[in-house]
Protein backbone atom coordinates (compact mmCIF):
# COMPACT_ATOMS: atom_id res chain seq x y z
CA UNK A 1 0.00 0.00 0.00
CA UNK A 2 1.37 3.45 -0.85
CA UNK A 3 2.06 5.63 2.00
CA UNK A 4 -0.14 9.03 1.74
CA UNK A 5 2.27 12.12 0.71
CA UNK A 6 2.46 15.04 2.73
CA UNK A 7 -0.11 17.81 2.66
CA UNK A 8 2.80 20.33 2.78
CA UNK A 9 6.53 21.61 1.85
CA UNK A 10 8.49 24.33 3.15
CA UNK A 11 9.51 27.17 0.57
CA UNK A 12 13.44 27.35 0.55
CA UNK A 13 14.21 29.84 3.24
CA UNK A 14 15.52 32.77 0.58
CA UNK A 15 11.91 32.52 -1.09
CA UNK A 16 10.51 33.02 2.61
CA UNK A 17 12.97 35.89 3.56
CA UNK A 18 12.06 37.20 0.00
CA UNK A 19 8.20 37.27 1.29
CA UNK A 20 9.16 38.60 4.38
CA UNK A 21 10.42 41.52 3.17
CA UNK A 22 7.92 42.14 1.15
CA UNK A 23 5.45 41.96 3.56
CA UNK A 24 7.48 44.51 5.98
CA UNK A 25 8.18 47.45 3.33
CA UNK A 26 4.41 46.73 2.14
CA UNK A 27 3.42 47.38 6.09
CA UNK A 28 5.50 50.41 6.42
CA UNK A 29 4.57 52.27 2.87
CA UNK A 30 0.95 53.82 3.84
CA UNK A 31 -1.34 53.65 1.87
CA UNK A 32 -0.87 51.60 -1.62
CA UNK A 33 -1.49 53.00 -5.08
CA UNK A 34 -4.59 51.03 -6.73
CA UNK A 35 -4.41 49.21 -10.14
CA UNK A 36 -0.73 49.44 -12.14
CA UNK A 37 1.63 52.04 -10.87
CA UNK A 38 1.42 54.25 -13.91
CA UNK A 39 3.82 57.30 -14.54
CA UNK A 40 3.78 60.68 -14.35
CA UNK A 41 2.46 63.10 -17.06
CA UNK A 42 2.41 66.63 -17.69
CA UNK A 43 -1.20 68.66 -18.14
CA UNK A 44 -1.44 72.56 -19.03
CA UNK A 45 -5.15 72.48 -20.83
CA UNK A 46 -6.03 74.84 -17.98
CA UNK A 47 -3.13 77.54 -18.92
CA UNK A 48 -1.48 76.02 -15.54
CA UNK A 49 0.63 73.06 -15.41
CA UNK A 50 0.10 70.21 -13.34
CA UNK A 51 1.47 66.35 -13.00
CA UNK A 52 -1.31 63.33 -12.75
CA UNK A 53 -0.76 60.19 -12.66
CA UNK A 54 -1.97 57.66 -15.15
CA UNK A 55 -2.71 54.30 -14.46
CA UNK A 56 -5.05 51.44 -15.17
CA UNK A 57 -7.43 50.82 -12.13
CA UNK A 58 -8.34 47.33 -14.07
CA UNK A 59 -7.13 46.17 -17.42
CA UNK A 60 -7.98 48.12 -20.70
CA UNK A 61 -9.25 51.48 -18.30
CA UNK A 62 -7.24 54.07 -17.96
CA UNK A 63 -7.56 56.68 -14.65
CA UNK A 64 -5.46 59.76 -13.83
CA UNK A 65 -5.23 61.25 -10.36
CA UNK A 66 -4.23 64.84 -9.53
CA UNK A 67 -0.21 64.85 -7.65
CA UNK A 68 -0.18 69.00 -8.09
CA UNK A 69 1.19 71.77 -10.01
CA UNK A 70 4.46 71.83 -11.45
CA UNK A 71 5.66 74.06 -8.85
CA UNK A 72 4.78 71.26 -6.17
CA UNK A 73 8.10 69.51 -6.25
CA UNK A 74 7.45 68.12 -3.02
CA UNK A 75 4.11 66.29 -4.25
CA UNK A 76 5.59 65.26 -7.21
CA UNK A 77 8.61 63.81 -5.72
CA UNK A 78 6.29 61.98 -3.45
CA UNK A 79 4.73 60.51 -5.66
CA UNK A 80 7.35 59.20 -7.82
CA UNK A 81 8.44 57.11 -5.03
CA UNK A 82 5.55 55.61 -4.88
CA UNK A 83 5.18 55.15 -8.35
CA UNK A 84 8.79 53.26 -7.72
CA UNK A 85 8.07 51.32 -5.14
CA UNK A 86 4.63 50.04 -6.90
CA UNK A 87 7.16 49.01 -9.77
CA UNK A 88 9.13 46.79 -7.33
CA UNK A 89 6.14 45.44 -5.12
CA UNK A 90 4.55 44.24 -8.72
CA UNK A 91 8.07 42.37 -9.62
CA UNK A 92 8.57 40.48 -6.22
CA UNK A 93 5.01 39.46 -6.55
CA UNK A 94 5.51 38.47 -9.83
CA UNK A 95 8.86 36.40 -8.75
CA UNK A 96 6.91 34.84 -5.48
CA UNK A 97 3.92 33.67 -7.84
CA UNK A 98 6.67 31.83 -10.05
CA UNK A 99 7.89 30.22 -6.86
CA UNK A 100 4.48 28.95 -6.15
CA UNK A 101 3.67 31.57 -3.32
CA UNK A 102 -0.13 32.04 -3.13
CA UNK A 103 -1.09 35.37 -5.83
CA UNK A 104 -4.92 36.05 -6.27
CA UNK A 105 -6.07 38.05 -9.28
CA UNK A 106 -6.64 42.06 -10.22
CA UNK A 107 -9.81 42.10 -9.19
CA UNK A 108 -9.20 40.59 -5.66
CA UNK A 109 -6.19 43.64 -5.37
CA UNK A 110 -8.88 46.31 -6.03
CA UNK A 111 -10.97 45.28 -3.72
CA UNK A 112 -8.73 44.62 -0.75
CA UNK A 113 -6.30 47.90 -1.93
CA UNK A 114 -9.24 49.76 -1.67
CA UNK A 115 -10.67 48.45 2.12
CA UNK A 116 -6.68 49.20 3.38
CA UNK A 117 -6.42 52.57 2.02
CA UNK A 118 -9.76 53.46 4.05
CA UNK A 119 -8.00 51.81 7.19
CA UNK A 120 -11.11 49.02 7.34
CA UNK A 121 -8.66 46.16 8.88
CA UNK A 122 -6.83 48.04 10.99
CA UNK A 123 -10.83 49.41 12.41
CA UNK A 124 -11.19 45.65 13.12
CA UNK A 125 -12.30 44.31 10.18
CA UNK A 126 -11.09 40.12 8.71
CA UNK A 127 -10.20 38.64 6.00
CA UNK A 128 -11.88 34.93 6.46
CA UNK A 129 -12.68 32.46 3.87
CA UNK A 130 -10.64 30.49 1.44
CA UNK A 131 -8.44 33.83 0.75
CA UNK A 132 -7.12 34.09 4.27
CA UNK A 133 -6.47 30.29 4.59
CA UNK A 134 -4.21 30.90 0.96
CA UNK A 135 -2.71 33.88 3.00
CA UNK A 136 -1.75 31.42 6.14
CA UNK A 137 -0.08 29.41 3.31
CA UNK A 138 2.27 32.45 2.29
CA UNK A 139 2.69 33.13 5.80
CA UNK A 140 3.91 29.97 6.69
CA UNK A 141 5.57 29.48 3.81
CA UNK A 142 4.46 26.66 2.10
CA UNK A 143 3.88 24.90 -0.97
CA UNK A 144 0.51 23.19 -1.37
CA UNK A 145 -2.69 22.46 -3.79
CA UNK A 146 -4.73 25.38 -2.76
CA UNK A 147 -8.56 25.78 -3.88
CA UNK A 148 -9.32 29.14 -5.98
CA UNK A 149 -11.71 31.12 -5.35
CA UNK A 150 -13.87 34.47 -6.96
CA UNK A 151 -15.40 35.33 -3.16
CA UNK A 152 -13.65 37.76 -0.63
CA UNK A 153 -15.13 36.92 2.58
CA UNK A 154 -14.81 39.93 4.96
CA UNK A 155 -16.37 39.90 8.61
CA UNK A 156 -16.48 42.11 11.53
CA UNK A 157 -16.82 40.75 15.26
CA UNK A 158 -18.55 44.33 17.05
CA UNK A 159 -18.63 48.07 15.53
CA UNK A 160 -15.21 48.62 13.05
CA UNK A 161 -13.51 51.57 15.03
CA UNK A 162 -13.90 54.64 12.08
CA UNK A 163 -14.66 58.22 13.37
CA UNK A 164 -17.17 58.31 10.62
CA UNK A 165 -19.90 56.07 8.58
CA UNK A 166 -18.41 55.30 5.12
CA UNK A 167 -20.08 53.61 2.21
CA UNK A 168 -19.41 50.08 1.91
CA UNK A 169 -21.30 50.09 -1.90
CA UNK A 170 -19.05 53.18 -2.40
CA UNK A 171 -15.65 52.03 -1.54
CA UNK A 172 -16.45 48.85 -3.74
CA UNK A 173 -17.35 50.85 -6.73
CA UNK A 174 -14.57 52.92 -6.17
CA UNK A 175 -12.09 49.69 -8.02
CA UNK A 176 -13.71 50.95 -10.81
CA UNK A 177 -14.93 47.44 -11.31
CA UNK A 178 -18.93 47.14 -11.75
CA UNK A 179 -19.87 45.62 -8.53
CA UNK A 180 -23.37 45.50 -7.99
CA UNK A 181 -25.67 44.50 -4.58
CA UNK A 182 -27.00 41.14 -4.27
CA UNK A 183 -30.58 41.15 -3.60
CA UNK A 184 -30.82 40.14 0.28
CA UNK A 185 -33.21 36.69 0.57
CA UNK A 186 -35.64 35.79 1.61
CA UNK A 187 -38.63 38.30 1.98
CA UNK A 188 -36.29 40.73 0.36
CA UNK A 189 -34.25 41.00 3.24
CA UNK A 190 -31.18 44.17 2.64
CA UNK A 191 -28.49 42.59 0.26
CA UNK A 192 -25.05 41.60 2.02
CA UNK A 193 -23.17 40.75 -1.11
CA UNK A 194 -21.89 42.33 -3.94
CA UNK A 195 -20.71 40.94 -6.88
CA UNK A 196 -19.49 41.40 -10.66
CA UNK A 197 -21.33 40.44 -13.99
CA UNK A 198 -21.28 36.65 -15.20
CA UNK A 199 -21.34 33.53 -13.59
CA UNK A 200 -17.79 33.57 -12.22
CA UNK A 201 -18.06 37.20 -11.62
CA UNK A 202 -16.00 38.04 -7.97
CA UNK A 203 -18.03 38.42 -5.10
CA UNK A 204 -17.44 40.06 -2.17
CA UNK A 205 -19.77 39.18 0.73
CA UNK A 206 -19.99 40.30 4.56
CA UNK A 207 -20.23 38.41 7.77
CA UNK A 208 -20.55 38.95 11.43
CA UNK A 209 -21.07 36.71 13.97
CA UNK A 210 -25.18 35.15 14.29
CA UNK A 211 -26.84 32.29 15.87
CA UNK A 212 -29.28 31.63 12.97
CA UNK A 213 -27.49 31.34 9.37
CA UNK A 214 -28.06 33.86 6.97
CA UNK A 215 -29.81 36.24 9.05
CA UNK A 216 -29.17 39.74 8.18
CA UNK A 217 -27.68 42.15 10.30
CA UNK A 218 -26.68 45.48 10.23
CA UNK A 219 -23.37 47.56 10.02
CA UNK A 220 -24.29 50.88 10.35
CA UNK A 221 -20.86 52.16 9.89
CA UNK A 222 -20.25 50.86 6.47
CA UNK A 223 -23.97 51.71 5.45
CA UNK A 224 -24.38 48.27 5.07
CA UNK A 225 -25.43 44.71 6.10
CA UNK A 226 -24.24 41.56 7.04
CA UNK A 227 -24.95 37.76 6.84
CA UNK A 228 -24.64 35.86 10.19
CA UNK A 229 -22.48 32.82 10.50
CA UNK A 230 -22.56 30.41 13.65
CA UNK A 231 -19.48 30.43 16.06
CA UNK A 232 -17.71 33.58 14.92
CA UNK A 233 -17.45 35.40 17.67
CA UNK A 234 -14.71 32.72 18.62
CA UNK A 235 -13.34 32.44 14.69
CA UNK A 236 -12.55 36.40 15.30
CA UNK A 237 -11.67 36.64 18.96
CA UNK A 238 -8.25 36.08 18.42
CA UNK A 239 -6.58 37.42 14.65
CA UNK A 240 -3.11 37.88 13.31
CA UNK A 241 -1.52 40.59 11.34
CA UNK A 242 -0.88 39.20 7.86
CA UNK A 243 -0.72 40.06 4.29
CA UNK A 244 -2.77 39.07 0.73
CA UNK A 245 -0.44 38.59 -2.49
CA UNK A 246 -3.09 39.39 -5.33
CA UNK A 247 -2.20 40.97 -8.74
CA UNK A 248 0.59 43.47 -8.40
CA UNK A 249 0.16 44.17 -5.14
CA UNK A 250 0.78 42.64 -1.28
CA UNK A 251 -2.01 44.05 1.02
CA UNK A 252 -1.73 44.06 4.60
CA UNK A 253 -5.16 42.40 6.42
CA UNK A 254 -6.12 40.71 9.67
CA UNK A 255 -6.67 37.45 9.44
CA UNK A 256 -8.22 34.74 11.96
CA UNK A 257 -5.39 32.63 14.06
CA UNK A 258 -4.72 29.47 12.02
CA UNK A 259 -5.62 27.50 14.96
CA UNK A 260 -9.43 28.83 15.59
CA UNK A 261 -9.54 28.56 11.23
CA UNK A 262 -9.04 24.66 11.97
CA UNK A 263 -12.08 23.94 14.23
CA UNK A 264 -14.90 26.75 12.36
CA UNK A 265 -13.55 24.83 8.71
CA UNK A 266 -14.22 21.57 10.29
CA UNK A 267 -17.63 22.90 11.44
CA UNK A 268 -18.85 24.38 8.32
CA UNK A 269 -17.55 20.71 6.69
CA UNK A 270 -20.76 19.35 8.45
CA UNK A 271 -22.94 21.99 7.31
CA UNK A 272 -22.76 21.97 3.73
CA UNK A 273 -25.17 19.35 3.31
CA UNK A 274 -25.92 20.05 -0.39
CA UNK A 275 -22.75 20.92 -1.58
CA UNK A 276 -19.91 18.15 -0.80
CA UNK A 277 -17.11 19.61 -2.91
CA UNK A 278 -17.28 22.66 -0.67
CA UNK A 279 -17.71 20.40 2.53
CA UNK A 280 -14.18 17.96 0.73
CA UNK A 281 -12.31 21.59 0.54
CA UNK A 282 -12.84 23.49 3.93
CA UNK A 283 -12.05 19.41 5.63
CA UNK A 284 -8.57 19.50 3.53
CA UNK A 285 -8.54 23.56 4.54
CA UNK A 286 -8.59 22.29 7.99
CA UNK A 287 -6.08 19.25 7.90
CA UNK A 288 -3.77 21.03 6.36
CA UNK A 289 -3.67 23.90 8.72
CA UNK A 290 -3.76 21.44 11.13
CA UNK A 291 -0.08 19.47 9.83
CA UNK A 292 1.13 23.27 9.23
CA UNK A 293 0.51 24.32 12.73
CA UNK A 294 1.61 21.69 14.54
CA UNK A 295 4.76 20.79 12.38
CA UNK A 296 5.73 24.16 12.25
CA UNK A 297 4.51 26.19 15.53
CA UNK A 298 4.81 23.32 17.63
CA UNK A 299 1.54 23.93 18.57
CA UNK A 300 -0.63 20.96 20.42
CA UNK A 301 -3.83 22.15 19.31
CA UNK A 302 -5.21 22.25 22.51
CA UNK A 303 -6.14 25.68 23.78
CA UNK A 304 -7.66 26.54 20.45
CA UNK A 305 -9.83 23.03 20.61
CA UNK A 306 -10.57 23.90 24.91
CA UNK A 307 -12.00 27.41 23.95
CA UNK A 308 -14.15 26.39 21.14
CA UNK A 309 -18.09 26.09 21.90
CA UNK A 310 -19.77 22.47 22.02
CA UNK A 311 -20.83 23.17 18.79
CA UNK A 312 -17.59 23.33 16.95
CA UNK A 313 -16.29 20.33 18.99
CA UNK A 314 -18.71 18.26 18.27
CA UNK A 315 -18.28 18.56 14.24
CA UNK A 316 -15.00 18.05 14.82
CA UNK A 317 -15.38 15.13 16.69
CA UNK A 318 -18.12 13.86 14.09
CA UNK A 319 -15.14 14.56 11.47
CA UNK A 320 -11.88 12.89 13.67
CA UNK A 321 -11.67 9.78 11.61
CA UNK A 322 -11.61 11.81 8.25
CA UNK A 323 -8.96 14.14 9.27
CA UNK A 324 -7.15 11.87 10.80
CA UNK A 325 -7.24 9.74 7.46
CA UNK A 326 -6.05 12.50 5.59
CA UNK A 327 -2.80 13.31 7.98
CA UNK A 328 -2.19 9.84 7.25
CA UNK A 329 1.78 10.96 6.49
CA UNK A 330 1.93 12.79 9.90
CA UNK A 331 1.28 10.99 12.35
CA UNK A 332 2.45 13.70 14.73
CA UNK A 333 -0.25 15.74 13.74
CA UNK A 334 -2.41 12.69 14.46
CA UNK A 335 -1.40 12.17 18.02
CA UNK A 336 -1.95 15.78 18.95
CA UNK A 337 -5.52 14.95 17.48
CA UNK A 338 -5.83 12.06 19.55
CA UNK A 339 -5.22 13.70 22.67
CA UNK A 340 -8.09 16.21 22.38
CA UNK A 341 -11.37 15.69 24.31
Amino acid sequence: MRARQSLFRLHELAFRTQYAELKERANAAGALLPGSPGGLFKRDGTGYEYWYRVYYPVPKKQAEELVGSVANEAAYQAMLERIDFAVWMQRQVVNLRKLHFQVSDKGVASVLVELYNRQLFAAGMVLVGTLAYVSWLNEYGVITAAARTQDIDIARAQRLNIAAPLSFLDSLRATHLPFTPIPGMPNRQPPTSLKLPGREGLRVDVLAPGRVVGETIAVPELKWHAQAIPHYDYLLEDTRDAAVLAGGHCIPVVLPSAERMIWHKLYASTRRIHSPAKAQKDLMQAATLAAIVVELDGSTLRDSFAAAPSGLQAAAHTRMPELQSLLAAHPQVQHALAQLR
